[in-house]
């Protein structure tokens, strides 16, 4: 296991960038420089969460569940349905990751491997806590669904009370997740978003593929993990990559250097960095066109709170100095925004953020809030691309009419609704 040290400042590295360039970088890998030259068709679902590495799952449905609109940012309108068939057809598979996570089914095999590196995880721990406390219930539920085939958590009629606790969830759910994170279920697919469970030899067994039986080493799936984070990131300070698959411990620019050495990953010095920056060989032509300051940003979209660019909220602010919190989880008396505030992403920045609520019944797409960051001036440009951007989710969520209730500065809801009326 490596050894913890403290991060070392670069001093003589040959390549250079600067900061700006590092962030559309970043952006660049993650798929969300430029809006797509045609529609999204069913395999760039796969192909993006393939991108991104993994795709965290969340359940809040006032806009779009997260997974759902992640896709959207990078893809633009889109069938939600392509998500839960390529789950279905085995091409993607759900297992804790970063957090719940889709990933492709090509990757599952490292995180099946990753049982010690996991165990850490607060889900892996709740698991073996329940599975301590209730071994019979357990075992009882997963020889029914070995017999029936299938089944939902709905499946299991229950007449008392829900158990309290954070999700509220029914006793005979919290074992099914519990098998989930302890790998002897998965997710065979989705019926309208609830997990379908069966065995997980039974789900494999109906991939187009078979993941290697061979049990990989756990250093073997660290590496592989640290260099998947650093490509997925696009560019990468030693202490940012541990949080994308939740490695454990964090990773130094100690454990990197060997994979400097091989040519794995490529060093990079990067202008206002004290420290250095990673890049992933396979980024070495972007690395390039970011060098000569040829990557143009020109995408506007709004982002989940879980989209992969913001779930790091340490990162977001140090890349982008972007301070955010999600406020779902705080007293509606203490929140500074809103309920489920979306970032706003113009042009390579992050210029502001809303809080939305769709109301498909009467196609309303209702902003409650509206605010650019401090030192944004409501360009023109700024105010079509944003207009642009909640039109565009507006009708892909069948709720084409906005409407923007207030907004800082002031002026900005009047503009962007005259913008929207066009």
């Amino acid at each position: 296991m490596p050894s913890r040290v403290s991060d070392t400042p670069c001093t003589d590295d040959v390549l250079r960038l600067g900061a700006r360039a590092a962030q559309l970088l970043h952006l660049a890998a993650q798929g969300l420089l430029k809006r797509g030259t045609r529609k999204a068709r069913k395999a760039d679902v796969g192909t993006t969460i393939a991108r991104m590495g993994l795709l965290q799952i969340d359940t809040i449905n006032v806009v779009a569940r997260s997974p759902y609109m992640t896709l959207f940012s990078r893809l633009g309108a889109y069938r939600n349905e392509w998500l839960d068939e390529l789950l279905t057809e085995g091409v993607i598979a759900e297992c804790w990751a970063h957090e719940a996570c889709f990933v492709p089914a090509s990757e599952f095999r490292y995180h099946r491997d990753y049982r010690a590196g996991r165990a850490s995880h607060w889900a892996h721990k709740s698991a073996e806590r329940i599975h301590a406390e209730a071994r019979g219930d357990m075992d009882a539920l997963l020889q029914r669904i070995r017999l029936e085939g299938p089944l939902r958590a709905a499946d299991f009629e229950r007449e008392g009370p829900a158990t309290k606790g954070w999700w509220g969830w029914k006793p005979e759910k919290r074992w099914l997740e519990a098998w989930f994170a302890l790998g002897r279920l998965m997710v065979a697919r989705r019926d309208r978003f609830q997990r379908v469970y069966d065995l997980a030899e039974r789900v494999i067994a109906r991939w187009p593929e078979q993941p290697p039986a061979e049990i990989l080493d756990e250093a073997t799936v660290r590496q592989h993990f640290i260099a998947e984070s650093v490509r997925a990131l696009g560019i990468a300070k030693a202490r940012w990559v541990a949080d994308y698959f939740r490695l454990r411990p964090r990773v130094t620019d100690a454990e990197l250097a060997p994979m400097v050495a091989d040519g794995r990953l490529l060093r990079v010095s990067v202008e206002g960095w004290d420290v250095p920056g990673y890049v992933h060989r396979s980024h070495a032509d972007l690395l390039r066109d970011a060098q000569r300051n040829a990557l143009r940003a020109t995408r506007t979209t709004l982002l989940s709170p879980f989209d992969p660019v913001v779930w790091d909220r340490a990162r977001a602010l140090d890349l982008f100095g972007f301070e955010y919190t999600i406020e779902c989880y705080t007293p509606a008396a203490k929140r500074t925004y809103g309920y489920y505030v979306l970032p706003i992403l113009h042009r390579g920045r992050l210029v502001g953020r809303l809080d939305a609520k769709a109301h498909r019944q009467t196609g309303l797409f209702q902003v409650l809030g509206l605010w650019l960051e401090a030192g944004v001036a409501a360009s023109p440009a700024l105010v079509e691309g944003i207009a642009e951007a909640i039109g565009e989710c507006a009708a892909w969520h069948g709720t084409p009419r906005a409407v923007i209730e207030r907004s800082q500065p002031r002026s900005l809801a009047a503009l962007v609704t005259k913008h929207l009326a066009r």
